[in-house]
């Protein structure tokens, strides 16, 4: 049985392939001689998927010059995350944080404003204004690159043949030499709980409801469930987050992080219920009723709520690919099994994004979607898996990169700790926006960051200054004694690495 292989770092993913993964996978000499494909309907390399990483790999394959065709069967390219994820979301989020800062929070900033009303319709569509931008943004980058877009359903016929049922109707059947599959994730559902997208939704349905739900619960406080939970309180429900670990946000999140994030969402008006579990659920009258308890057990209680939405996490997503047909491998969790270069158990059926392992996130699929071609064309990829940042939309947002302090501790590393708050810096206060933190962890003996976390306005455009930081081994030393402009957020960024090493200024 082929072993999964998940890089780590920079250092792994350089090694080229005569000297990478199982020797049955190894290149002789002879493979790193390819020859490109020149008949209709062959081609050099197809992506099955057309979402972040599909769509990202066919471009960059066009761009070296590759033969590429990506089969996408939702009709639109982008996938979960243009389509009904991370853009619409976002859209939401930032308008429901306008509505209701111009509800709540405009007084003392010296504006007087009038009669304010809620327009969902017109808010879900500017949403759907946006998803459509950038959706048809991508089919036009399809075209400058020379990247033939299929609308349909592929699945294998051979290892080297896809069948494709077209959307408009028919099929048609393609080969390629190098064949990519990206075909993403889906919600995993709750068991005893029907998806209808009305009253018991996912990520998608939360997205595109008609009305304010009164009473909303949420099972899951990770990313998606806080999100969404944000941007439907912040309209007018009643939230209530069930979260099975004594956290939100994820094992993922620092816990001091997670504990501030808490306190200002409870704030904001969301209720949680933490470290509990659902035991039940019944849907079948206009109530949605779920049954709770304590984790560890405990006396039950029943919420009650409009719609429920589960977001309880992904799983990878590959129905109807017929793999079982050509062998290739897949674990007990459903991701398909792969090497250091993305090869599956077949060497030219690689496997991006998050149908295999790794964090499913977009930026993460996207850097795999280019590793893979450069694979392809050079021999030769790199994604750095302890530099792949993590953000939460809500307000403020949250965001990290590289390792939490339980993850240092589990791994008996020695590291120092350094934090700024934003109440102490001059833009934040001038804001009036000074909730959060910046936070770093370094090495006790080199002083290299280890990893960055951020709660506060902005943390997931400065978080970006941390990933570049990690990328290139720098310690809170080298971050300290860099310039940063003033009056900006970033200089919290600046003062925590100053901290860290030594002593911040300006707390």
């Amino acid at each position: 049985m082929q072993k999964a292989i998940l890089p780590t770092s920079r250092s792994v993913l350089r090694t080229v392939g005569s000297r990478a993964g199982p020797s049955s996978l190894r290149r002789s000499p002879q493979w790193q001689i390819r020859t490109y494909a020149s008949e209709a309907k062959d081609y050099d390399v197809i992506f099955i998927g057309g979402g972040v990483a599909g769509y990202v790999g066919a471009i960059k394959a066009g761009q070296e010059g590759l033969k590429t065709a990506c089969i996408e069967k939702r009709g639109m390219l982008g996938g979960t995350c243009l389509n009904v994820g991370c853009i619409p979301s976002k859209s939401l989020l930032n308008n429901s944080h306008l509505y209701h800062q111009i509800l709540h929070d405009t007084k003392k900033r010296g504006i007087d404003v009038g009669d304010v009303k809620l327009n969902l319709k017109q808010m879900m569509k500017a949403k759907d204004e946006s998803v459509a931008g950038l959706t048809k943004g991508v089919e036009f980058l399809f075209k400058k690159n020379g990247v033939d877009y299929i609308k349909g359903a592929g699945a294998f016929v051979n290892e080297h043949e896809v069948a494709v049922n077209l959307v408009d109707g028919g099929q048609t059947q393609i080969k390629g030499k190098n064949i990519v599959i990206a075909t993403g994730s889906e919600t995993t559902p709750f068991p005893g709980l029907t998806i209808d997208e009305k009253k018991v939704i996912t990520s998608t349905g939360a997205i595109a409801l008609e009305q304010v739900p009164k009473r909303m619960v949420v099972i899951g406080g990770g990313i998606i469930g806080l999100e969404m939970a944000s941007v439907w309180s912040r309209l007018g429900s009643d939230v209530t987050v069930v979260e099975f670990l004594g956290q939100i946000g994820g094992p993922g999140m620092d816990a001091d992080i997670a504990k501030q994030a808490h306190k200002i969402l409870a704030k904001q008006g969301i209720k949680f219920k933490l470290g509990t579990k659902v035991t039940k659920g019944d849907a079948s009258g206009d109530i949605v009723k779920l049954d709770v308890e304590a984790a560890k057990g405990g006396k039950q209680e029943t919420l009650e709520a409009e719609v429920v939405l589960c977001a309880i996490g992904r799983r990878p997503y590959h129905e109807g690919l017929g793999l079982e047909n050509i062998g290739v491998e897949v674990d007990e969790r459903k991701r398909i099994v792969i090497d250091q270069e993305y090869r599956t158990n077949i060497p030219h059926i690689r496997v991006v994004g998050d149908c295999t392992f790794g964090p499913m996130l977009a930026h993460k699929a996207e850097e795999e979607a280019v590793a893979v071609v450069e694979f392809i064309k050079h021999g030769t990829g790199h994604v750095n898996y302890g530099a792949i940042p993590s953000v939460m939309y809500t307000h403020p947002e949250v965001a990290w990169v590289g390792q939490n302090e339980k993850e240092l501790k589990d791994a008996g590393i020695k590291y120092n700790v350094g934090s700024f708050p934003f109440t102490a810096n001059s833009r934040a206060k001038t804001n009036l926006d000074t909730d959060g933190m910046v936070k770093f962890l370094s090495d006790a003996e080199t002083d290299r960051i280890l990893g960055v976390h951020i709660i506060g306005a902005n943390a997931g455009e400065m978080i970006a200054e941390g990933t570049l930081a990690l990328e290139y081994g720098a310690s809170s030393e080298d971050v300290a004694r860099t310039c940063h402009a003033h009056p900006t957020l970033a200089e919290a960024f600046k003062e925590a690495a100053m901290a860290t090493y030594s002593k911040a200024i300006h707390f």
